[in-house]
């Protein structure tokens, strides 16, 4: 699994509501939360994300409630990966349940500015920064996860578990 796209880096903390307020939480529909995501944080900031870019956050990003239409947003943004220092916990578990791949990044998540080119090859741990010409490693994703991502979330992959 690779991913290729421009960069949007968002701050540290940046709760649910920041990622689709409770306003938008009207549908479950993958596409039209993406068109309110993070308007918690600046109104019409989606407007700058192509598909297949890539969101760079800071510290505990996910806090705040549990709602499983924060990575749902997220990905009908366009955006199918998040880097970031750390995450919520409950964050975490619901956006590899709901089919977003977040990778762990520490302090490295600092050599990464907005807009940077990012080239990520998750199954050999690597992130290249095609505009700084750096390297960053990552721990592996365990591998029951990423059959989960594969197959678009936990759901699905139950559904074929349960199917074979």
């Amino acid at each position: 699994m690779t991913f290729k796209g421009k960069t949007h880096v968002v701050g540290d903390h940046i709760d649910t509501d920041a990622i689709i307020p409770a306003r938008f939480l009207v549908t479950a529909d993958t596409a039209e939360l993406g068109k309110n995501c993070f308007e918690g944080l600046e109104e019409g900031w989606v407007k700058r994300v192509t598909p297949g870019d890539i969101l760079v956050a800071g510290e505990n990003f996910g806090c705040g409630s549990s709602r499983e239409h924060a990575p749902l947003a997220i990905i009908g943004a366009g955006m199918p990966v998040v880097l970031a220092k750390s995450y919520a916990r409950i964050f975490y578990r619901n956006a590899f349940n709901m089919g977003l791949l977040l990778l762990e990044l520490g302090d490295d998540i600092g050599r990464i500015k907005d807009g940077d080119e990012l080239e990520i090859d998750v199954a050999a741990g690597k992130i290249a920064n095609l505009t700084s010409g750096e390297t960053i490693g990552f721990n592996p994703v365990p591998k029951f996860m990423m059959d989960m991502l594969s197959g678009g979330g936990l759901v699905e992959y139950v559904k074929r578990k349960v199917a074979q």
